[in-house]
């Protein structure tokens, strides 16, 4: 990509004010015409949410969405609206012991609820169940735990013991934000497992399993290109010892699937974040702070780094760095990305989670140095195109917000348009909710407001 140098957070003023003001109409248009007793919305067909047996995963993702625009706009009845249905339709997801997806669906609504109550915007009526729900929630998380040889261990996710997925770096947050409240996974005879010290053996997992350094794990692991992640990484549950790189979501296990690199940009990144909020006394027993520091800062910054290299010019990536058909582009990454091309889809959902991972490590390492300034400046580049015309729903009867969004391309689940040959035109709950979040990020940073994080929901 093209890292534009010159933009600033504050050049951003009027485009957000127009983004919050369509953002607005889209969830009033969910609100009003999308029929909740067919599922969570997924992903949009020819303009309009539908659904898509699986889990679950994308509820929070919706609820959360008006608690992310109240946040931004200061209009109560979204809140109200997302309170509402938070109450009447969350419980589940706190208590759902068969996903790896508690990051995403209970502190969007949750954490959220609960920040905004901290930080004095919504009456501190519902503290106590929000704090319950996170505890909770963060410990179900844990629960889905599985021994590796190496002595650490992962959350595994929904497919089973054997499998880590890089999706779930970001539902570590479940587990940082129940520890700091105070709470604990207790097992068998009330054997008592720290929650942050399983949330950072996963995120070690990640780092090791997940992500490739061009240290030559494998013949494809070259110097040349670092920072490729695999979606999922395979072990034997019999010895716990790692056997292979797979996915689920991308085109192969020695391809990056982008959406799953996005997942580790932003993950890691809000973690070296939330580091800084941990006592030295707490880490000293777990490795001490600069090994967790120095784990997280080079995952985050070779995943940065291969995206910069490896995404078109304005900052929009492929949905696979190794799609078949990519080859037929010609040079893509000299030219801004093509979501109406005839060979490989873009995918917007992971230019909107990559973009605030950028903007974050670029804040963490600070953006009066060379480093910072460029994941800094990378990531207003990829927010400025977003936040154009030609990613953003503007038709008023689209009900998606975030425009080019891929869902799971080798199940052919995407909608193709007429006339299309890849999937195009069509938004995600995930995608409009991370580029609200991005943007409420940016806007935040650009007023001097505190910065938007996941433990923002913490007290002092």
């Amino acid at each position: 990509m093209q890292i534009d140098l010159n933009l600033e957070a504050s050049d951003f003023s009027e485009a957000l004010g127009r983004f919050w003001l369509l953002s607005g109409r889209k969830i009033d248009l969910i609100l009003g015409n999308y029929d909740p007793a067919k599922g969570s919305p997924v992903f949009t067909v020819g303009g309009k949410y539908t659904t898509r047996g699986w889990t679950e995963w994308t509820e929070g993702f919706n609820y959360g969405s008006g608690l992310l625009q109240f946040d931004a706009t200061g209009e109560t009845r979204f809140a109200d609206a997302a309170c509402g249905l938070i109450v009447r339709k969350m419980a589940s997801h706190v208590s759902h012991m068969g996903v790896h997806d508690h990051g995403f669906n209970n502190l969007s609504t949750y954490g959220n609820w609960l920040r905004l109550q901290r930080e004095g915007r919504l009456p501190a009526l519902q503290v106590e169940l929000c704090e319950l729900a996170l505890k909770v929630s963060g410990a179900v998380q844990a629960a889905r735990w599985t021994q590796t040889a190496d002595g650490g261990g992962f959350i595994y996710s929904f497919n089973g013991p054997h499998s880590l997925f890089v999706d779930t770096v970001r539902s570590c947050r479940s587990l940082m934000v129940a520890h700091r409240l105070g709470h604990a996974l207790l097992g068998e005879n009330d054997v008592r497992h720290s929650l942050l010290a399983r949330a950072l053996r996963h995120l070690e997992a990640t780092a090791r399993y997940s992500v490739f350094y061009g240290e030559g794990r494998d013949s494809y692991d070259v110097p040349e290109a670092p920072g490729r992640t695999a979606h999922e990484a395979i072990f034997n549950t019999n010895d716990g010892r790692y056997r292979c790189p797979n996915s689920q979501q991308g085109f192969s296990g020695f391809t990056t699937w982008t959406r799953g690199l996005a997942w580790a940009m932003l993950g890691f990144a809000e973690e070296l974040e939330f580091l800084a909020a941990v006592p030295d006394a707490e880490l000293a027993e777990l490795g001490g702070r600069q090994k967790w520091s120095d784990l997280m800062q080079k995952a985050a910054r070779a995943t940065c780094d291969w995206y910069i290299a490896n995404t078109a010019l304005d900052g929009v990536p492929y949905w696979d760095g190794g799609a078949p058909e990519l080859h037929r582009l010609g040079d893509w990454r000299s030219r801004p990305a093509d979501p109406f091309n005839d060979f490989e889809p873009v995918d917007s959902s992971a230019a909107a989670i990559g973009a605030q991972g950028l903007l974050r490590l670029g804040r963490n390492l600070g953006t009066a140095s060379p480093e910072g300034k460029r994941y800094w400046q990378a990531g207003l580049t990829v927010m400025k195109t977003l936040l154009s015309e030609g990613y953003l729903g503007a038709a008023p009867d689209h009900q998606g917000l975030l425009l080019h969004s891929v869902y799971h391309r080798p199940n052919g689940w995407d909608h193709i348009p007429a006339g299309r040959k890849v999937p195009c035109g069509e938004a995600s709950m995930w995608g409009d909710y991370h580029i609200r979040e991005a943007a409420l990020y940016l806007q935040r940073v650009s007023r001097g407001e505190r910065d938007y994080t996941f433990f923002g929901c913490l007290p002092g």
